[in-house]
């Protein structure tokens, strides 16, 4: 999945009115026109609930100064761009960054994210998982402070198939044969031309045991196991087993596909269990789930994660106060907060089996709920990040992941060797900044 104006001194006020009301006008949050006090500014995505955690924080900071939550727009790329644009402006009203896991290298390189030391890094490392915090980390040093994780995981109904399929050849026979018998058949996953195509594409190179850049990310590998991951696409996509519509599908759409009763095996994340509680309760008993179909029998799936991290921005005049922020909206107490009210997977270890529901003064229920309640699958959540990968690190990931989305789309034109050297060639380019086009 994924998803700037720097500040060296603070502007004159005229100059602060006229930039607050261009903000305003472009429909931006921002923390203009406030009254007196020290404001940190926090550029996050929208999350329903994470409003209350910066209230918490605020309570928590008792005066010293007040956070302010600034919602960026809803799509990741508006999300990265926004930031993006302000930061190499110099834009010192930008204190603590919401980064998807993939932004953290680019954000990084371009000196835009402060490093994480001392105290700091201490306090944000503990406990985390170990693939979410590698997402923080670039060259060795730590750039973010892993807030929330998640990954995907295969979603079925046991009426259906009352024993899930352990790998993709499986899988794909199983549904060959739920066609038919005139059973739901269909195996759905985010197939449009967007990043979740890339995220599954990943998934299934990482799981094959195979290498789309170099572990320095400075080069092109595209090599046997990338190759296999196209089969494996092009496979599942043209033998008839998939949604017709599977080019639109999203998130979102995947999960409607299922839910309407026609596909036999959803590829997707965890929001997909508290939507179809809501929506189809009286067959909750059947919405089964299990980890990631493997590649190779026997080899664990390295399911690709995804997530935010909480960088401090290099312009911010007010950065101890920003990284105690930072530190506070992603504490283990807001964590499990966000984990149960905004569906966003903890990255500490510790909260999945913390089963207090979330006011330990009152009896669980729907209104107070716990981990267990809320992640009956909680357990194969922490198996598949044990084992999870990540997208490529490298700055340049966001053009290679505009290339691979265009160059996997549709997947059922796939011609693995053509393809995998269109790849080669075309992340060769982006890598090299020679522009890439979506």
């Amino acid at each position: 999945m994924g998803k700037g104006i720097t500040r060296r001194g603070r502007p004159p006020a005229r100059a602060v009115a006229v930039f607050c009301t261009g903000v305003l006008a472009a429909g931006t949050l921002a923390a203009c026109g406030s009254s007196g006090g020290l404001k940190i500014n926090v550029y996050q995505a929208p999350e329903d609930n994470f409003q209350s955690v910066v209230d918490n924080c605020n309570k928590q900071a008792n005066g010293r100064y007040e956070i302010v939550y600034n919602k960026l727009p809803r799509g990741s790329d508006d999300q990265r761009l926004q930031m993006a644009r302000r930061l190499a402006a110099g834009d010192q009203s930008l204190d603590v960054l919401g980064l998807d896991v993939t932004w953290v290298p680019e954000f990084a390189e371009a000196g835009w994210a402060e490093e994480w030391t001392g105290q700091h890094k201490e306090t944000a490392s503990a406990g985390v998982l170990p693939a979410p915090l590698k997402t923080a980390e670039w060259n060795g040093k730590l750039y973010g402070a892993p807030k929330n994780t998640n990954v995907q995981l295969l979603w079925y109904d046991d009426r259906v198939t009352p024993k899930p399929p352990a790998t993709w050849d499986e899988m794909i026979a199983q549904s060959k044969q739920l066609k038919a018998q005139g059973k739901p058949y269909q195996i759905v996953f985010t197939g449009a031309q967007y990043e979740g195509l890339v995220v599954v594409y990943n998934t299934l190179v990482q799981s094959a045991g195979g290498h789309i850049l170099s572990e320095d990310g400075k080069s092109v590998v595209l090599d046997e196991g990338a190759v296999k991951a196209l089969e494996i696409l092009k496979n599942v996509t043209a033998s008839g087993i998939t949604d017709p519509s599977l080019t639109t599908f999203q998130e979102d759409e995947t999960r409607q596909a299922f839910q309407q009763g026609n596909a036999a095996f959803e590829l997707n994340w965890p929001f997909v269990y508290p939507s179809f509680a809501k929506e189809k309760k009286a067959d909750l008993p059947h919405f089964k789930w299990a980890k990631y179909p493997e590649v190779n029998p026997g080899d664990t799936a390295k399911t690709t994660i995804g997530g935010i991290d909480f960088a401090v921005s290099t312009y911010s005049q007010h950065k101890p106060e920003a990284f105690e922020a930072a530190l506070c909206l992603r504490s283990p107490e807001n964590q499990k907060f966000s984990a149960l009210k905004d569906g966003v997977p903890p990255t500490l270890e510790s909260i999945y089996g913390d089963d207090t529901p979330l006011d330990p003064s009152k009896p669980e229920g729907s209104d107070n709920p716990s981990m267990g309640s809320t992640y009956p699958m909680r357990a194969t959540i922490v198996d598949a990040l044990k084992t999870a990968s990540l997208r490529p690190l490298t700055p340049a990931y966001q053009s290679m992941s505009t290339v691979m989305s265009k160059v996997l789309s549709p997947p059922a034109e796939i011609d693995p060797r053509k393809t995998a050297d269109r790849l080669r060639k075309e992340l060769n380019d982006a890598l090299e900044s020679k522009g890439v086009i979506p």
